[in-house]
C-alpha cells in the first residue's frame, strides 16, 4: 500500500500524537487507552515471528517537560494492563530513546515529547525494533486497535506487565556519542542545552571529548523547556559566544533531535552549512534536503559534483527520500540532519559532533564555512484564494512561472506551495538579486489573485 493509498489518519500526524497536554487526545484517559490497543499491535507482531516469546517490552524516555510523568504513567498503565513489560528510561534525548530501543532488543520505544514547542505542548512519538519510526501500518493498527480495547476482555495475575526503571540508559547513550565524538581539546565551546532533554549528556558528552565548554540552560524546571533559548532562540548563545572569546557555540532543542550553531563572531550556522561541511568531508554521492534550504546550497553543491534532491518539508519526507535513493547524508535548515550510515533518526549531539570532525577534517572553522555560503535572498508571499488546487494549475500561473524561471536561468528558483490547512498558496522566490525576487514573486502573486 502507498502513502496515497493509506486511509486517513485521525491522531497519528508526522511526528507521532501532538496536543496541549491535558486537552484531547493527551488526557490520561486516553493516553492509557493508546498504550493498551498499542500494546495489541506489539503482540500481534510479535507472534508472527518464528520462535519468538510471547513477552513484548518497550522502552519509555521523555523530556524535561511537566505533563511527561503523567503522560508517561498513563501510557505505562495502558501497556503493563494488556501484558507488556515496560522499561523507563528517564528523561532522554529522542535519539537516546531510539538508541536503547535497538540496544535493548526492544519491541518498540516511545518518546513522550514536543521537541521544539513550548512547554504546555507535549507528543507521543514511537519507535520500532530498528529505532527508526513506527511504520504506517503499525500506526494505523494503533489508531484501529483503539476502537475496540475497551471491549477487551481483562487479564490479570501473571499475565500483567511489569515495569522496570533502566538505572543505566543514560551512562549507555552517553558513551555511544562519546564513540563519534573527535577530539576537541582546544576548543573553546559555548552550549544551550535549552532545558531539555540534553541538560546533562550534551555537557558530559564535549567535556569527555576535551572540550573547554561552558553550557548553559541546563536547569530544567518542567516549565522553561526552549523558553527563549535553545536552537529557535540563539541570541543569547551568540552574546556569550561574542563576549566570552569563543570559537563556536552549539544549541540544541528540547527533546535534542537537532543543533545549530554560531560562529566565533555569533553568525548563525545552521542546516545548510552543515550539509555542505558533512557532504565535503564525506565526499557524499548526493544530498537530500527539503524545498526550503536555500539554492546558495545546491549551486555550492554542484560545484563539487554532489548532487542535491528536494522533498516536501519535513524530516520524514528528507528519509524517506534518502533510503529512495540509496544515501546517508540530508537534512533540514532548522539543525534536523540524517547521518543514516550512523544512525536511524535525526541526532543533535550526534549532529554537533559529527559536525566538528568534518571540520577538524578539513581544516576549516565554522568561520569560513558561514562565509564561504552566503545565502541568496528569499521571499515570500502568501495569497489568499478559494480554491488552493485551481490556483496554482492556473494556465495564466502556470506561464508566469515558466517565464520567471527562465528569467532566472539556474541563478535562482521558484515554488508555489499551496498551504496543508489554510486556503493560502504561498509563493517562494530566490535569487541573488533581491530587487529582481521582489518583482517576479508579486507579478505571481497578482495572477494568483
Amino acid at each position: 500500500m502507498t502513502a496515497a493509498q493509506l486511509p486517513e489518519r485521525r491522531f497519528f500526524g508526522t511526528d507521532g500524537v501532538r496536543s496541549v497536554a491535558g486537552e484531547f487526545p493527551l488526557t490520561a484517559e486516553w493516553v492509557m487507552q493508546l498504550g493498551a490497543a498499542a500494546a495489541e499491535v506489539l503482540k500481534a507482531q510479535r507472534a508472527e515471528l518464528p520462535g519468538a516469546s510471547k513477552q513484548v517490552s518497550v522502552v519509555i524516555g521523555k523530556d524535561t517537560r511537566q505533563s511527561g510523568d503523567m503522560l508517561e504513567a498513563a501510557l505505562a498503565a495502558g501497556l503493563t494492563s494488556r501484558g507488556v513489560h515496560v522499561v523507563h528510561l528517564g528523561v532522554l534525548p529522542t535519539p537516546g530513546v531510539s538508541y536503547l530501543t535497538r540496544a535493548l532488543h526492544a519491541d518498540a520505544g516511545v518518546v513522550i515529547s514536543a521537541s521544539h514547542n513550548p512547554y504546555q505542548d507535549n507528543g507521543i512519538k514511537f519507535f520500532g525494533a530498528s529505532g527508526s519510526k513506527l511504520s504506517d501500518a503499525l500506526e494505523l493498527g494503533i489508531e484501529a486497535a483503539l476502537d475496540s480495547v475497551s471491549a477487551l476482555t481483562p487479564i490479570s495475575g501473571t499475565e500483567l506487565g511489569s515495569v522496570s526503571n533502566h538505572t543505566d540508559a543514560e551512562r549507555l547513550y552517553v558513551s555511544y556519542l562519546i564513540g563519534h565524538a573527535p577530539d576537541l581539546r582546544g576548543l573553546k565551546i559555548a552550549m544551550d542545552c535549552a532545558n531539555g532533554a540534553a541538560y546533562r549528556i550534551g555537557p558530559k558528552v564535549f567535556q569527555a571529548a576535551g572540550a573547554d565548554l561552558f553550557a548553559v540552560y541546563t536547569t530544567p524546571d518542567g516549565r522553561n523547556i526552549n523558553r527563549d533559548c535553545g536552537s529557535t532562540h540563539l541570541g543569547h548563545l551568540a552574546n556569550i559566544v561574542r563576549g566570552g572569546g569563543y570559537d563556536l557555540g552549539v544549541a540544541f532543542d528540547g527533546d535534542a533531535d537537532r543543533a545549530l550553531f554560531v560562529d566565533s563572531r555569533g553568525n548563525e550556522v545552521h542546516g545548510d552549512h552543515l550539509l555542505l561541511l558533512n557532504a565535503r568531508a564525506r565526499h557524499a554521492p548526493g544530498v537530500v534536503t527539503t524545498l526550503m534550504s536555500n539554492m546558495a546550497l545546491e549551486l555550492k553543491l554542484k560545484d563539487v559534483g554532489v548532487p542535491l534532491t528536494r522533498t516536501a518539508v519535513g524530516d520524514r519526507y528528507v528519509h524517506e527520500g534518502l533510503h529512495a535513493a540509496g544515501l546517508h547524508l540530508g537534512g533540514e535548515q532548522s539543525g534536523h540532519l540524517l547521518f543514516l550510515d550512523v544512525s536511524p533518526t535525526g541526532d543533535g549531539v550526534l549532529t554537533a559532533l559529527l559536525s566538528l570532525a568534518a571540520m577538524r577534517q578539513l581544516g576549516t572553522t565554522l568561520d569560513a564555512l558561514h562565509d564561504d555560503l552566503t545565502m541568496f535572498p528569499q521571499t515570500l508571499v502568501n495569497v489568499r484564494v478559494q480554491d488552493r488546487a485551481a490556483a496554482v494549475a492556473s494556465l495564466q500561473v502556470q506561464r508566469a512561472l515558466r517565464e520567471a524561471e527562465a528569467r532566472l536561468d539556474g541563478r535562482g528558483r521558484v515554488n508555489l506551495r499551496p498551504s496543508g490547512t489554510e486556503n493560502l498558496v504561498r509563493v517562494m522566490v530566490e535569487g541573488p538579486d533581491e530587487a529582481e525576487i521582489h518583482e517576479i514573486a508579486a507579478g505571481i502573486a497578482a495572477l494568483i489573485r
